[in-house]
């Protein structure tokens, strides 16, 4: 079914060299306060006006949630005990951040096009005013407990191809997800080198009782205190009456 939308994009596109028509089955995600995760599918075909290249095409779609400042630190071990050492400071990382592909990373993309483009997890994360000379384990370690969450991930082959002209992909978006527009990107390779590019975004916005307690705790952080403590009263309360109950049978 959706291939067949595919194709429906694809005819009635613009024309122009080479061109991605992309597709999606759900471009908002809403919070809720049972959320616990969700999934998007990614589809959409190729618009050619000159015949297929001998060269296979490959495709790369990546996911970035909205971009975070944040220190990484390193524990050693001084005089018996583990405490901080040496730090990082990253000045931009994605909250999420999820690539799949049509191949094995080594076949769809080069060095020297990563770097340009910033596709890869490493690639996507910068560090900044740092003093140590391995930053690159500082970035490692970050991308691992994070990959270890299920906030970055990397999917090699994830992405389904049909005759070098449709394709399709399925992006798993985790509960532990941040507010705001995440950055959808496709790519095209051939030989390992970028030939089209794509970009749209995808919204995730908390709603209902998760939007109301969160706007409150940011915009009038008093009220919310006072709220919290009288729950909290309430809830002993009725904890403690429950338990008097129960010894009184």
């Amino acid at each position: 079914m959706h291939f067949l939308v595919a194709i429906f994009l694809l005819l009635t596109a613009p024309l122009h060299a080479e061109e991605i028509v992309l597709g999606m089955d759900n471009d908002t995600i809403a919070i809720t306060t049972n959320f616990d995760g969700s999934s998007i599918l990614i589809f959409g075909a190729v618009k050619r006006q000159t015949p297929i290249p001998d060269d296979p095409l490959e495709v790369i779609v990546t996911v970035a949630g909205p971009s975070e400042q944040l220190e990484v630190r390193r524990m050693a071990r001084q005089f018996g005990i583990w405490a901080n050492s040496d730090k990082i400071q990253v000045d931009a990382a994605p909250s999420f951040y999820a690539v799949a592909t049509s191949n094995n990373w080594d076949a769809v993309l080069t060095e020297t096009e990563d770097l340009r483009h910033k596709i890869s997890i490493p690639k996507a994360i910068r560090a900044v005013d740092t003093k140590v000379s391995d930053v690159e384990n500082f970035n490692n370690a970050l991308i691992r407990v994070r990959q270890n969450s299920g906030i970055y991930s990397i999917n090699e082959g994830g992405v389904q191809m049909d005759q070098d002209t449709l394709f399709q992909t399925r992006i798993f978006l985790p509960a532990q997800l941040t507010e705001g527009d995440y950055d959808t990107r496709i790519f095209l390779t051939r030989g390992g080198k970028v030939v089209s590019a794509y970009s749209t975004k995808i919204g995730v916005y908390k709603v209902g009782l998760e939007e109301f307690l969160y706007s409150m705790a940011h915009e009038q952080p008093f009220l919310y205190a006072i709220m919290s403590l009288i729950i909290a009263v309430l809830a002993g309360w009725g904890a403690s009456t429950f338990f008097r109950m129960i010894r009184a049978q």
